[in-house]
């Protein structure tokens, strides 16, 4: 199992489900059979995103890859959102 197989079934199976709500998937990374993700968009920090984790995106990659021991969702700001951050206060500072 390899984070590119991973994304094969994210962009197959899990990314157009999550879409539909206006939420994306962001990995984080794959070490030691431990995937790590963060969800985006309107997924992200809603309150159903624990379900959301345990119902659509483990249940489906412990199906595609047998091997895999946990999906584990990441809490926090993603990199893009805070890069958006940051221009937004440099515009207002201007």
């Amino acid at each position: 199992m390899t984070l590119d197989e991973i994304e094969q079934v994210l962009d197959t199976r899990i990314r157009p489900q999550l879409a539909l709500h206006g939420g994306n998937i962001q990995s984080v990374g794959l070490h030691n059979g431990v995937y790590r993700f963060r969800l985006l968009g309107q997924c992200a920090g809603c309150p159903s995103a624990y379900l959301t984790t345990e119902s659509l995106i483990r249940e489906t990659l412990a199906a595609a890859f047998p091997d895999l021991t946990e999906a584990v969702l990441e809490q926090g700001v993603s990199d893009d959102l805070l890069s958006q951050a940051k221009a937004l206060l440099g515009r207002h500072h201007d």
